[in-house]
């Protein structure tokens, strides 16, 4: 189990998952919701790719609006990082990113200090991001109208060793003097008192209700912050789960020895649907709609390692390989759902990919 957990720990500072599968539709016949698409019908393809532009020496992470990207790169008007593990490289700093003009302009600089793992409130009116040379990073918000940010550390929690939005208002993540904490935009941090178990791996809030597992124990639990009560959701060895975005549903990544499976379930852990298996799965995201689960895939073909860029159609049941040589460490969905960004680290400068999507038979 340690094993598993350390290979799915950051790189540099990124959300992370791991990688890929041939997908495999089965089971009983699961209850989809698609998101404003009354008109879609079970069963309909048409998810294709009209094309993908490549952004090299750069990490695309999040999207500001359907033209605006906000990218982490080198910032060589900081100079180079003054420490001498990292004496070859300089600073990265956070960038808007404008599609339709091809321009850079400075979101956030700190000199020795790289800037990543950045990802907007559902508002988009705040942004986490982290901090980070060598060691742990440290996880900081901004109001994206002022640029204004507060760090999250100090007490009662020392500091985040994760951060993620529960909503456009609340960070929820895990501690580094254990336990779990919720943190608001006023800056006040509180320590989850119902959680405080030692080397929590997963949090995840959906209303009421805290997902979470430990280092130890990789078997997913929910506690009701109401009620207080603490329930096993059946699911063994995860790590990850991405809550749906109308937080009714649940994508949760398995690993049982070699094998990874990226399943959807309820929110009680009832499996619905097996969405991909294979060696590793990674960059794994929801579309807007909630029609479409994108993710990277790497599998074992007569001895040789395979991996790409995969698009799951939750209509048709099947998943369509867009990107070959591909193996994104994150992805995210443009507002429209139109476009994909996806952003690929393997101890090289980053490269990233811009992709279009086609749902013309959605139209």
């Amino acid at each position: 189990m340690l094993r598993m957990m350390t290979a799915m720990k950051l790189i540099p500072v990124l959300s992370a998952a791991c990688l890929f599968t041939a997908c495999a539709g089965g089971g009983n016949e699961p209850k989809i919701t698609v998101v404003d698409d009354a008109g879609s019908q079970a069963g309909e393809p048409g998810v294709s790719v009209e094309n993908i532009v490549r952004l090299d020496q750069a990490e695309i992470m999040d999207w500001v609006d359907e033209h605006t990207i906000i990218v982490s790169k080198e910032n060589e008007a900081l100079g180079k990082m003054s420490l001498a593990e990292l004496a070859d490289s300089y600073p990265r700093s956070l960038y808007l990113y404008d599609l339709d003009t091809r321009k850079y302009t400075l979101l956030k600089q700190q000199k020795n200090t790289h800037l990543g793992g950045a990802v907007l409130s559902p508002d988009k009116k705040h942004l986490i991001y982290a901090e980070y040379s060598l060691g742990d990073p440290v996880y900081a918000v901004m109001n994206m109208e002022t640029k204004d940010a507060f760090r999250l550390t100090g007490e009662p929690i020392g500091g985040a060793a994760s951060a993620k939005w529960a909503d456009s208002a609340t960070i929820v993540g895990t501690a580094y003097s254990g336990g779990a904490y919720l943190a608001t935009l006023d800056g006040r941090i509180t320590a989850v008192g119902q959680l405080d178990e030692t080397g929590l791996y997963i949090v995840e809030k959906i209303g009421d209700t805290l997902y979470y597992n430990t280092q130890s124990d990789a078997s997913l639990k929910a506690l009701n912050l109401a009620t207080k009560e603490t329930s096993s959701l059946n699911l063994d060895n995860v790590t990850n789960v991405l809550p749906s975005p109308d937080g009714r549903q649940l994508l949760v990544l398995q690993v049982n020895g070699s094998q990874t499976t990226l399943k959807l379930c309820d929110k009680s852990g009832k499996v619905e649907r097996t969405i991909a298996e294979g060696t590793e799965l990674s960059g794994i995201s929801w579309s807007p709609d909630q029609r479409v689960i994108a993710y990277g895939l790497k599998a074992d073909a007569s001895g040789a390692a395979v991996k790409g860029l995969y698009l799951y159609d939750m209509l048709a049941d099947k998943s369509t390989r867009i990107a070959v040589d591909v193996e994104p460490v994150t992805s995210a969905w443009s507002p429209s759902g139109e476009r994909l960004v996806y952003a690929e680290w393997n101890g090289k400068p980053y490269r990233s990919g811009i992709v279009d999507i086609d749902y013309s038979l959605r139209r």
